[in-house]
C-alpha cells in the first residue's frame, strides 16, 4: 500500500508557504518544539479522551466499520512506523522490534488512555532522525570515490528495515554520495557541497524539531484512520481550520502568503488591495522577526515553525497586528521596521474558477473554446448555512464565467479539472445542473445499505452548446462525480486520462461536541460515510472514469490511485437511476480519436513527451541510479543532448514563441519533474527530465526572486494536454457543424447548429 508518509507531511505543513488566517475562536493547547533541541514528546489529556472519542465514533459510524481490536492493532502498528518511516531509513529493525510486545496493544492503548507508547516511538524516531543527520554530516569531511560502480537504490518502500547499524550507515553512506555526485555535476567544488550539504543536513535537523505533539497525535491517530480505510482521516484542531478555510476559500487576516526560509518567516506573496498590499510598506522577499497584537509587545519568531506565526500574524477582521519587518535587502543585522495593519477578510483567488479562451484553427476557420479550470470543489459551507446571499461556491463562479463566455460567443466549452482532488458532493451536483436540465446525478448508498439519489433540481441550464471535461489521474472524488454525470447523460465528452478511482462519500465529524470545555478542542474525523455510484450503476471506485478520448497516460497507476491502496473499497454496481440521456454522442468519437491521434503523430511535442513517459518508467523500474561519476556524466550528456536537439526540431517547426522559456533554470523548472506518488492532489506528470538529473540546488541556494520566476515560467509553459483537448473539441464543431443531423442525434440541446 503506498502510504502518504504523514512525518514529511507534517514537515511540510510546518515549513510551506501559508496565507495569514482568521484567529479560531478555542485555541489548542500544544506544546511548541524550539529549534534549540529536541523535546521528549507526551500526550495531552485532551488528546487520549479525544482518541478515544475518535475511536467509538470509528467503530459505530464508518462505512466500513472495524473493531478496534488487536488484529487492527497490528495494522494501526505497522501503519504508524511506515508513516514515521516508511522508506525504512531511520529505523533499524531491532528499534522496530523493541516495541514488538506492543503490536496487539495498541487498541489497549486508545481505549485505556494511555499514549505513552505511541509518543515513545516518535521520540525514537525524532532521536534516530538526529543520529543519522549527524552521521551524514560527519561523512562530509571524507571525500566520495566516483570511480566505484556503485548504485543507490532509489525506492525503498518494499525494503526491510536495515538489521544492523552497519547496514544502515551503509545507506546513508551511499545517499551522501549521492548528494555530493549531483552537486558535483551541477559544477560545485568540494569545499561548496561540503556548505551547501551541511546546511541542508543541518535544516533537516531543524524542522523534525519544530513538529510538536498536536503533529505527533495527528500521525498516530491518522495511522489509525487510514488502517480501516484510504480516506479517512483525523485532523488536528489546527487542521481542522484550515480545512474549512480552504473550502470557504475566504480568510481573515492581512493577505500576505508566508513561506519558511532558513530561521526566517519571509513574505512570498502580497495579495492586491490586501492591509499588506495597502500599507505600502511590504515587499516580496521582507523578513517578519516580531509579531505584536494591538499595541501589545512584540514577540520574537526568529527560528519558529511558520503555522505558529501564522497563528499569531491571523486575527478577526477589524483588529490590529504590527509586524516587525527586516527588509529583504537588508542585512541580519539591520534595525527592523515596525509595519502596523488593520485585519480584513481576504478572498484566496488562486483557488477559485478561472477562464481562459483557446482558439484554434480549422482550415480558414477559427474555433473559439473556452477553458473553465477548477482546482477544487469549494464552498463556503457557514455563509451558506447563515443564508449570507453572496456566500462563495464553485457552481456560482462558474456560472459566472459561463454567462461571460457566452458573450465572448465561444464555440465549445472545457472544464479543466485535472488534479481537482474533490471537494464539496453538493457542488458537484449543483454544477452538473448548470449543463444538464433536472435530474439524477449521483446515486449514494450508506453503510446500512440505504440508496439515495442526488438529484439536480433547477430547471434549464447555464450552457446548452457542445462541451468537454479534461481529467487526469489526479481527477478525484467530486470530479470524477460531474465528469461520469457528463458522460453518462451523453452531454459532453471526456478527454484524458482514466481518473483516480476515489468512488466514496466522506463528511466532518467535528469531536469538540464532545470536548468538556470551552478551551479545550479534540478536532475533527473526516470519515467515509457512503459509497457513491454513477447514474448508469457502476461507480468510479477503483476504475475511476475511462475518458471518451484517450489522451496520453502520464502517470503510474500502480503507485497513484485509488488501486494502489491495498484497503481500498472493492468495485461493485447497482441499479441504475431513472434518467433520460441528453445525447448520444457515440458516433463522434470515433472519429474524434481518429483525428487526435493522427494529429499528435505529428506533434513533436507529443513524441518528445512520450519518450520523457517511457524513460521515467524504466526508471521506476531499474529503481536504482548509478553513483559513478563517468556514467551519470554520460547519462547527463545524453539528456542534455536530446533537451538541445528537441529545442531546435521545435523551434524550427515554430513550436518555441517568446512566452515560451526554451532553456536555462527557468525553462528546466517549467518542464517539470516525476513527482511523488503518494499525494493524490498533485498528481504524475512525467514530463521533460528524470530523477537522475536533479541538480540538487533547487532547495538550497535559489533565492526567493529565482524561485518565484521559475514557478511563473513553468505556469506559463505551453500546456500541450489542454491545447490538444481543445483541438479536440474544435473537431467536434466543426463535426456539428458541416452534419445537421449528426448534431440533432448527438446533441439534442442544441435546436440547430450554433452560429456566432
Amino acid at each position: 500500500m503506498k502510504k502518504h508518509h504523514l512525518i514529511m507531511a507534517a514537515m511540510a505543513f510546518a515549513m510551506s508557504a501559508h496565507v495569514v488566517t482568521a484567529q479560531p475562536e478555542k485555541a489548542a493547547s500544544v506544546q511548541p518544539a524550539k529549534v534549540a533541541g529536541s523535546m521528549q514528546m507526551k500526550p495531552l489529556a485532551e488528546q487520549t479522551q479525544a482518541a478515544l472519542w475518535a475511536s467509538r465514533v470509528l467503530g459505530r459510524y464508518h462505512y466500513k466499520a472495524t473493531p478496534l481490536d488487536d488484529a487492527m492493532s497490528q495494522k494501526i502498528f505497522d501503519n504508524y512506523f511506515d508513516t514515521l518511516d516508511g522508506e525504512k531509513l531511520y529505523f533499524s529493525q531491532s528499534d522496530v522490534d523493541q516495541f514488538a510486545s506492543m503490536r496487539t496493544k495498541m487498541d489497549d492503548a486508545i481505549n485505556n488512555e494511555n499514549l505513552t507508547v505511541p509518543f515513545a516511538i516518535y521520540n525514537l524516531y525524532q532521536q534516530r532522525f538526529g543520529e543519522r543527520m549527524a552521521y551524514a554530516r560527519q561523512l562530509l569531511k571524507t571525500t566520495p570515490d566516483f570511480s566505484l560502480n556503485e548504485t543507490l537504490q532509489l525506492d525503498r518502500e518494499k525494503a526491510p528495515y536495515a538489521k544492523s547499524e552497519e547496514e544502515i550507515r551503509e545507506l546513508w553512506r551511499k545517499r551522501v554520495k549521492n548528494d555530493w555526485l549531483r552537486l558535483k555535476l551541477a559544477g560545485k567544488d568540494d569545499k561548496g557541497i561540503r556548505e551547501t550539504l551541511d546546511k541542508r543536513y543541518d535544516n533537516y535537523v531543524g524542522r523534525i524539531r519544530k513538529l510538536n505533539n498536536e503533529d505527533v497525535f495527528q500521525m498516530f491517530m491518522n495511522a489509525y484512520a487510514t488502517a480501516i480505510e484510504p480516506h479517512t482521516n483525523y485532523l488536528g484542531p489546527r487542521s481542522a481550520d484550515n480545512f474549512d478555510i480552504a473550502m470557504r476559500l475566504s480568510l481573515e487576516g492581512i493577505g500576505a502568503v508566508l513561506q519558511t526560509r532558513d530561521e526566517y518567516t519571509i513574505i512570498r506573496e502580497i495579495v492586491p488591495g490586501s492591509p499588506a498590499a495597502m500599507s505600502g510598506k511590504l515587499k516580496v522577499g521582507d523578513r517578519i522577526v516580531g509579531v505584536a497584537q494591538g499595541g501589545g509587545v512584540f514577540t520574537d519568531v526568529l527560528g519558529w515553525r511558520l503555522d505558529d506565526v501564522v497563528q499569531l500574524v491571523r486575527g478577526q477582521k477589524g483588529t490590529t497586528v504590527r509586524l516587525d519587518v527586516l527588509p529583504g535587502d537588508a542585512g541580519p543585522d539591520a534595525k527592523p521596521v515596525a509595519v502596523s495593519m488593520v485585519r480584513k477578510k481576504i478572498s484566496m483567488e488562486e483557488q477559485a474558477a478561472k477562464k481562459s479562451i483557446i482558439e484554434v484553427k480549422d482550415g480558414g476557420v477559427k474555433r473559439r473554446v473556452g477553458v473553465i479550470s477548477l482546482p477544487t470543489f469549494y464552498l463556503d459551507f457557514e455563509a451558506r448555512r447563515r443564508g449570507d446571499k453572496d456566500f462563495r461556491s464553485a457552481t456560482r463562479d462558474v456560472a459566472r464565467i459561463l454567462a461571460e463566455l457566452k458573450k465572448d460567443k465561444v464555440d465549445n466549452v472545457l472544464i479543466d479539472l485535472r488534479n481537482n482532488g474533490g471537494g464539496s458532493l453538493t457542488e458537484a451536483i449543483e454544477l452538473t445542473g448548470l449543463f444538464i436540465d433536472k435530474g439524477p446525478v449521483v446515486q449514494q448508498r450508506d453503510a446500512q445499505g440505504r440508496i439515495e439519489v442526488e438529484s439536480d433540481m433547477q430547471a434549464g441550464l447555464s450552457w446548452d452548446g457542445p462541451m468537454g471535461v479534461l481529467i487526469n489521474r489526479g481527477s478525484a472524488s467530486a470530479s470524477e462525480i460531474f465528469a461520469a454525470a457528463i458522460q453518462d447523460y451523453g452531454r459532453g465528452l471526456v478527454i484524458g486520462e482514466p481518473s483516480f478511482g476515489k468512488g466514496t462519500v466522506q463528511t466532518l465529524i467535528d469531536l469538540d461536541r464532545f470536548a468538556p470545555g470551552e478551551k479545550v478542542r479534540y478536532g475533527e474525523l473526516k470519515m467515509t460515510i457512503a459509497q457513491f455510484f454513477r447514474i448508469n450503476g457502476g461507480t468510479t471506485q477503483l476504475r475511476g472514469v475511462t475518458p471518451d478520448i484517450k489522451l496520453p497516460v502520464l502517470s503510474d497507476a500502480d503507485s497513484f490511485g485509488e488501486s494502489s491502496f491495498d484497503n481500498a473499497l472493492p468495485w461493485v454496481a447497482i441499479k441504475p437511476a431513472t434518467y433520460a440521456a441528453a445525447g448520444d454522442l457515440k458516433e463522434l468519437i470515433a472519429p474524434l480519436q481518429k483525428r487526435h491521434e493522427a494529429r499528435i503523430a505529428k506533434d513533436k511535442e507529443f513524441q518528445f513527451l512520450q519518450e520523457d513517459i517511457a524513460e521515467v518508467m524504466k526508471l521506476r523500474k531499474e529503481n536504482a541510479i548509478s553513483l559513478n561519476e563517468t556514467v551519470r556524466r554520460k547519462e547527463r550528456d545524453a539528456q542534455d543532448a536530446r533537451s538541445k536537439l528537441r529545442e531546435a526540431r521545435l523551434a524550427a517547426a515554430g513550436g518555441i514563441t517568446s512566452d515560451e522559456p526554451a532553456s536555462g533554470p527557468a525553462a528546466k523548472e517549467a518542464r517539470g519533474k516525476v513527482p511523488a506518488s503518494t499525494k493524490p492532489q498533485k498528481p504524475a506528470v512525467a514530463v521533460r527530465g528524470t530523477p537522475r538529473q536533479d541538480d540538487g540546488l533547487q532547495f538550497d541556494e535559489r533565492d526567493l526572486k529565482a524561485e518565484l520566476a521559475a514557478e511563473k515560467a513553468a505556469k506559463d509553459a505551453k500546456d500541450i494536454m489542454l491545447q490538444e483537448a481543445a483541438n479536440i473539441l474544435a473537431d467536434e464543431v466543426g463535426m456539428l457543424r458541416t452534419d445537421t443531423r449528426m448534431a440533432s442525434r448527438t446533441m439534442p440541446y442544441m435546436v440547430a447548429p450554433r452560429s456566432n
